[in-house]
């Protein structure tokens, strides 16, 4: 997780949710909605692009206690929820970049010199993202559903020795089986929505805490899709795992394209 932070010096600070551009009904589309620590949101405004904004406690958002909420797990889950919501909002109304989580600024006017010297940047991914979605596709490998589908044979009585061997070369078996067929199944994605998707970005598995579902992720993969066409990605997987025990695949969104919309990190040089 990236962030970009600002060194405490006043009592408020400019948190940015997103970019998007001048003219974009945000402000009167999100009014009402809070933002972090329930502070009200606002645009700032510089040349063609807009900034989402709302005003943070220097005390909480600077250098110090960015590092103090990002090792609080509660805390950090509350952020990262309202950031999102808020992007997700203003995204149902305009074609926006989320900006990655705590970007800070000391005050509006840095937001404003940030938004002049990256103008070119932004706009060229506003062009390229307006009309797209981002589509998600997990898939899991789950060696005990297979088993729990395809059963087991009958086998002659054995020791108690060579009953726990034979259960164990089977329970090895019928792993590596599980996930060379997921990865049949993952290798067929590319091919099925070639033409729908354009692009695709290949994240890193979900483990832990995020790996809410049965069996291990084992692809986590983000595609940008025209949204008029979100069905017809939809459409082009369904079944794909169907007959294929302990194996599934998970089709999430349509989202704001983080994956294909988050600018770079600034130079770490830039004075906010």
């Amino acid at each position: 997780m990236t962030a970009e932070v600002a060194p405490a010096t006043g009592p408020e600070m400019s948190y940015v949710y997103a970019v998007s551009r001048a003219g974009a009904p945000l402000e009167a589309a999100l009014a009402g909605r809070p933002g972090l620590e329930g502070s009200p949101l606002r645009t700032v405004r510089a040349g063609d692009l807009v900034a989402l904004v709302s005003s943070v406690p220097s005390a909480s958002y600077g250098t110090e206690g960015v590092k103090a909420q990002m090792e609080d797990l509660g805390r950090l889950e509350v952020l990262a929820r309202t950031h999102h919501a808020v992007v997700e909002a203003a995204y149902e109304h305009a074609a926006v970049l989320p900006m990655r989580l705590v970007t800070v600024y000391l005050d509006d006017g840095r937001v404003q010199d940030m938004l002049g010297a990256r103008e070119a940047e932004f706009s060229a991914l506003l062009a390229r993202l307006e009309g797209h979605v981002e589509l998600g596709v997990k898939i899991y490998a789950d060696p005990r559903e297979a088993v729990a589908v395809g059963g087991g044979g009958a086998e002659a009585p054995a020791s108690p020795g060579r009953a726990y061997l034979q259960r164990r070369r089977a329970q090895q078996q019928n792993h590596r089986a599980t996930y060379r067929a997921a990865g049949s199944v993952a290798a067929e994605v590319p091919a099925r929505v070639a033409g729908i998707a354009r692009a695709h970005v290949t994240h890193r598995p979900q483990q832990g805490d995020l790996a809410q579902a049965a069996g291990e992720n084992i692809v986590n993969d983000a595609y940008l899709v025209q949204d008029t066409e979100a069905d017809a990605f939809r459409a082009a997987l369904t079944g794909l795992a169907d007959d294929v025990p302990g194996v599934r695949v998970e089709i999430t969104g349509p989202w704001a394209p983080y994956s294909f919309a988050t600018p770079p990190a600034a130079d770490s040089g830039d004075p906010r």
